[in-house]
C-alpha cells in the first residue's frame, strides 16, 4: 500500500498568522523587536527552535542553546494556546483527502512541528480522522530534511516506500523526499524563501484541486 505523505504549515494548513502572532509575542516580550510577517514566511520549515534562533538573529541578536531554551518555552505555551486563532486548512485540502482515502492511498503528516502542537493542531481542524499517520520534528531524533521521519511516517501508515509520493511546500520537504527516494509535488502557495518551482520537485501545483492529476501522473511512472 502506497503512501501519501503531506507536510502540514504551508501545505496543508495556512498557518501563517498565528506563527507569526506567537513568535512576535515571545519576541517582544523578551525585549526585542516585532518581526514583519513577510520575513517570517522565510524562517518557518524547521520547526519553533529554528524559526526562534532566525528570529534573535533578525534582530542582531546572538544566541546560544542556553538562551533560546526561555524563548522555546514561552512559544509553546503562546502557540498551544491560540493555536487556530486563524489558522484553516487551504482550499481543497479536505476534499482531496476524502478522495484519496476513497481511492485506497494511506495517508500521513510528516512535519517539523513538534508532536505536542501537531495532533492538537490537526484534532483542532477536524483533520487527525484523515491521517494513518502522524510524525512530529520530535517524533523520531533527526527531523526533515533527514530521510527518516519520511520513512517513519510511511511505515507507521501501514505502507511501504515504492509508490509513496511527499507533498510539501519548501526546499526542507523537497530534500526530505529526494533522500528518503520518493518523488515529490511541491504546492506553490506555501512558505519558501526561494519558489518552489527553483527547487526542481517532480510536480507543482497552485491548488489542491490540482493534486490528483499530479498523483496520478507520479503513480503511474512509479509503477
Amino acid at each position: 500500500m502506497s503512501v501519501l505523505v503531506f507536510d502540514l504549515d504551508g501545505t496543508l494548513v495556512s498557518s501563517m498568522e498565528d506563527l507569526v502572532a506567537t513568535l512576535n509575542a515571545v519576541m517582544t516580550a523578551a525585549g526585542h523587536a516585532a518581526i514583519p510577517q513577510e520575513e517570517v514566511a522565510h524562517m518557518v520549515g524547521l520547526g519553533a527552535k529554528v524559526l526562534l534562533q532566525r528570529g534573535l538573529e533578525f534582530n542582531g541578536i546572538s544566541w546560544t542553546d542556553e538562551t533560546v531554551a526561555p524563548l522555546y518555552r514561552h512559544f509553546l505555551e503562546h502557540y498551544a494556546d491560540n493555536i487556530a486563532v486563524h489558522t484553516r486548512p487551504f482550499e481543497g485540502v479536505v476534499a482531496a483527502l476524502e478522495t484519496f482515502r476513497g481511492d485506497g492511498w494511506k495517508l500521513a503528516v510528516c512535519t517539523n512541528k513538534a508532536e505536542r502542537l501537531t495532533l492538537p493542531l490537526l484534532a483542532e481542524l477536524d483533520l487527525a480522522r484523515h491521517f494513518d499517520a502522524v510524525v512530529g520534528g520530535d517524533t523520531f531524533s533527526v527531523a526533515k530534511p533527514h530521510p527518516e521521519p519520511v520513512l517513519g511516517a510511511i511505515e507507521r501508515a501501514g505502507g511501504q516506500v515504492a509508490g509513496s509520493i511527499m507533498i510539501g511546500d519548501s526546499g526542507t520537504d523537497i530534500s526530505a523526499a529526494r533522500n528518503a527516494g520518493i518523488p515529490v509535488v511541491a504546492v506553490d502557495f506555501g512558505y519558501t524563501p526561494v519558489p518552489v518551482s527553483e527547487l526542481n520537485p517532480d510536480r507543482v501545483i497552485s491548488h489542491f484541486n490540482e493534486l490528483e492529476a499530479a498523483v496520478d501522473s507520479l503513480s503511474s511512472r512509479t509503477v
